[in-house]
């Protein structure tokens, strides 16, 4: 299928680390950035991706400092989680790093009115980034093969001919691997696992998921859990939104004949060239990621986070707060906002307008 020009590679914006919490505290203020006092009022509660975690964060603060009678709520559970929660009817929405299956989109979802559909589509665009915390080691270049057998169990020292053989000026220890994996239903996972599987499918034979498929190493929930891992173990390895890398040393991927270190431009790179799914409805912005790009300018180890809600909710206030906070998030303003508290890539004007079409449908 012809790629569709979805993302304008843009500028990196330094990540800055924020808690993660399940609910932000409601700013004072009164006005909305027009000047005009907002009318809007009630509550809103999500549930979904820990990657959007930084972003949400600072989503929330801004919305809420511009409608002061607005909580909204949102607890970094994972994708999967996420997605069955609002499928169910316990969250007004839900943050995915995976787009809803078939067999999700078959599902009646309780919050929309009867005879809608669910809508979805792109909000947050960041690199996985493959972290590691081994003694004596600062660098470390590493292909989807090997990637895919460090994490399948296959390779369990750090010296193994096939790392040293990618990392020749490196003083790799004679010491176990221990790999990080998530232990919860991961739209990471899934992404982190649709590029092994996609690029290196001997060595990774089975298909993404958002459950990691083998029982080798250590599981961790959340984002955090696999950051926490990693830092206070020891020859230890992980992958895990960059935004939440801080101080740990990142692997450089293989793309082409090049060794990449993940960047946001780099990222929305790879999605610039990656086209949509086929078969969806007008209000289903889903994107299948051109993971087995050569092209070293493109960083192909990345996730697409989604926000997930209803086309018609059942409660008509509850539908006219989740289209405002909606819009402000995939405004040019609550991207850039997203940018510099999470290093993430803005959508692009091209993307931005197909995504506003959608919230604009949202009753």
């Amino acid at each position: 299928m012809k790629s569709r020009n979805l993302i304008a590679a843009g500028a990196l914006f330094g990540a800055v680390a924020l808690a993660l919490t399940g609910c932000a505290t409601n700013e004072t203020g009164t006005n909305d950035s027009s000047g005009s006092t907002s009318s809007l009022s009630g509550t809103l509660t999500g549930t979904g991706a820990s990657s959007q975690g930084s972003a949400q964060e600072a989503w929330i603060a801004a919305f809420q400092t511009a409608n002061n009678a607005v909580t909204v709520n949102y607890s970094p559970d994972g994708s999967g989680a996420g997605r069955k929660a609002f499928i169910a009817g316990g969250a007004d929405f839900a943050g995915s790093d995976s787009a809803l299956s078939d067999d999700e989109l078959a599902s009646t979802f309780t919050a929309c009115a009867a005879g809608t559909s669910p809508v979805e589509f792109p909000a947050y665009i960041s690199p996985i980034a493959v972290v590691f915390k081994v003694e004596g080691v600062t660098s470390l270049n590493l292909d989807a093969d090997t990637l895919a057998k460090i994490f399948s169990g296959a390779i369990t020292t750090w010296n193994d001919p096939a790392i040293t053989a990618l990392n020749p000026d490196a003083s790799l220890p004679d010491a176990t691997i221990t790999a990080v994996h998530r232990s919860d239903d991961s739209g990471t996972t899934k992404n982190f696992t649709d590029y092994l599987h996609t690029v290196a499918p001997t060595a990774w034979d089975q298909d993404p998921a958002d459950a990691f498929p083998f029982t080798t190493g250590e599981g961790a929930k959340g984002t955090s859990g696999v950051i926490d891992a990693v830092t206070n173990g020891t020859n230890t390895i992980g992958y895990a939104d960059l935004s939440k890398a801080g101080s740990l040393a990142v692997a450089s991927i293989k793309v082409g004949d090049s060794f990449v270190v993940p960047t946001a431009e780099g990222g929305a790179a790879v999605v610039n060239d990656s086209p949509v799914v086929e078969g969806r409805g007008a209000g289903d912005i889903a994107i299948k990621i051109n993971r087995s790009t050569t092209d070293s300018t493109h960083y192909p180890l990345v996730l697409v986070s989604y926000l997930i809600g209803c086309e018609q909710y059942s409660d008509s206030a509850k539908g006219a707060l989740v289209k405002a906070y909606f819009d402000y998030v995939t405004s040019a303003d609550g991207q850039a906002t997203a940018a510099t508290a999470a290093g993430s890539a803005p959508l692009s004007a091209d993307l931005s307008a197909k995504v506003a079409a959608v919230v604009a449908t949202i009753k």
